[in-house]
């Protein structure tokens, strides 16, 4: 047993490091994005620490353990890279039994950044609940079960989704869980405005369901026993090796049905084929002629078709409407919050060709010039705009409606506008510049050693499009804050979507030149899944 969890754990190590090994940029990528996550993970452990002493600390910290775990049960699923834990799929040719297989697998797992930035915030709500000998005791025992928890239940999620994202049949139930993220992040965005208003008291009522929750408990565990209460310390723990037992159990029996059952996902052998009509066929008589009109063809099919590209599509639809509604209706909002719209639509550009996986060389033999890569981006930036120029718009307005803020409308429109070329633009050139695989099979939508490329390609295109939207921004403000908004204010609507198409129109004039020279290392980069 121990040589089958040794080898699979040399094995991650030596994917990782491979994968780290391919090029000095994404070699850099990776490291920055550890630093980030790591110095992110010790300012909140410090921030923990300084909670020791407060009366309603254990609370803040059984919930917050609760939510990591389930950001573990997620993250992999629908995030890029989540753990880059080794994909079990990939081991069913192999003669490994189930339970070994998940020991081994479940150690692999721990080997990581995410692993470390779970451990850094379990340590420090250790030390925020812990008085006494006993307590510290627990806490050696509750933090690496805590954990474990978090592991197993975000490798159990994951294998039994394995199919289900590679699946057609499936693809719906993808997108379910891309509005049920999008939903869960705004109920913890207005949870935390509400406890700022109210103070940690007002976690009390819940923290005292969650802490018998499995993983929460053990934290949980640690509190009760620095008060004294050893018999219901006891008890949260066994909640949560209980939880742990029941997980790995799971996850064995998904693993044994995945190395022993055939896939039943596909359809049928018999079905004929073009059974199911695709609903963009229709959409084709209205694009252009010519090789624009087949690439937006092919974007909108992608965007209808492939359950990641739906689920990541549907999950930005849903993001973009709901914070700026929702804090509409809660007083709180800005019409500016519109923006949102058009900024998560916007990330839909970047890794345009990761999108195409390994088929991106029937595109790239299409490409001899940059004419030819300016026209193919050019065609993949309208296709967006089909779906993002009538949602933003909607969005705008309806904020506006929910604010009566009629009067700065064309003010929000001409912003988010301005945003969506930065966006475009910057997408355009990170997809040449930063391209990275998404994984036809399994959960994962980064392939292993390319997770700090992808993030550093989306944040650094986000904060490069921040700042070419910059003059409309500062525009915005001075406007505001001279009081001529409401003369001159409309004004910008036309000044934002000039600036935005110029914005567009360079940035795909800049990115053009790059892909056609680069194409042997995109097609390189986009092919690993």
């Amino acid at each position: 047993m121990t040589n089958v969890t040794a080898t699979v754990v040399r094995l991650k190590l030596s994917l990782l490091r491979n994968g780290l090994r391919q090029s000095g940029g994404r070699r850099a990528a990776y490291i920055a994005s550890a630093v980030v996550a790591l110095l992110f993970a010790t300012l909140q452990l410090l921030g923990l620490i300084m909670l020791r002493g407060h009366a309603h600390a254990v609370s803040l910290v059984v919930l917050l353990v609760a939510v990591l775990s389930l950001g573990w049960a997620v993250m992999p699923l629908f995030f890029p890279g989540g753990d880059e834990t080794l994909d079990p799929t990939r081991l069913v040719m192999l003669p490994l039994r189930p339970r070994p297989l998940v020991r081994a697998l479940l150690a692999a797992s721990l080997v990581g950044i995410g692993p470390l930035f779970t451990l850094l915030l379990l340590v420090g709500s250790a030390i925020a609940v812990a008085h006494g000998a006993a307590a510290y005791a627990v806490a050696v025992v509750a933090v690496p079960l805590a954990l474990l928890v978090c592991v197993a239940l975000a490798r159990a999620v994951a294998a039994a989704n394995v199919r289900l994202l590679t699946s057609r049949k499936g693809r719906d139930l993808a997108v379910l869980s891309g509005l049920v993220i999008a939903l869960g992040a705004q109920a913890v965005n207005f949870g935390a405005q509400r406890l700022g208003r109210a103070g940690l008291g007002e976690l009390d009522p819940a923290a005292a369901v969650v802490r018998w929750l499995p993983g929460a408990s053990a934290l949980g565990a640690v509190h009760s026993a620095g008060s004294g209460a050893y018999g219901v310390a006891a008890g949260q723990l066994l909640v949560s090796a209980g939880g742990l037992a029941a997980l790995v159990a799971v996850w064995a029996r998904t693993l044994t049905r995945l190395m022993t059952a055939p896939d039943a996902s596909t359809l049928p052998a018999g079905e004929p084929a073009g059974r199911e009509r695709d609903s963009s066929q229709g959409l084709a008589r209205l694009l252009p002629a010519g090789r624009t009109g087949t690439v937006m063809g092919r974007s909108l099919r992608y965007i209808w078709r492939d359950p990641k590209t739906k689920a990541a599509w549907v999950t930005s639809l849903a993001i973009g409407l709901i914070v700026p509604v929702f804090n509409a209706v809660q007083g709180t909002g800005s019409i500016y919050f519109a923006c949102f719209a058009a900024g998560m639509l916007g990330i839909q550009m970047y890794n345009q060709f990761g999108q195409d996986t390994s088929a991106f060389w029937m595109v790239a033999l299409t490409i001899s010039s940059p004419r030819d890569a300016y026209v193919e981006l050019r065609g993949r930036a309208l296709a967006l705009l089909v779906v993002t120029l009538p949602y933003a718009t909607l969005v705008t307005v309806v904020t506006t409606a929910l604010l009566g803020d009629w009067g700065r409308l064309p003010e929000a429109l001409g912003l988010s506008l301005a945003l969506l070329g930065a966006m475009l633009a910057t997408g355009a050139w990170t997809s040449a510049r930063f391209p990275y695989s998404i994984p036809q099979e399994g959960h994962k939508n980064v392939v292993p050693g390319q997770t700090g490329l992808a993030w550093i390609a989306i944040f650094g295109g986000m904060v490069a499009a921040a700042l070419l939207c910059a003059p409309v921004i500062a525009v915005t403000v001075w406007l505001n804050v001279t009081g001529e908004a409401g003369d001159v204010g409309w004004l910008l609507l036309p000044v934002g979507t000039v600036y935005g198409a110029l914005i567009t129109w360079l940035g795909l004039h800049l990115a053009a030149p790059r892909t056609a020279a680069r194409l042997p290392e995109i097609l390189t980069a986009v092919s690993k899944g």
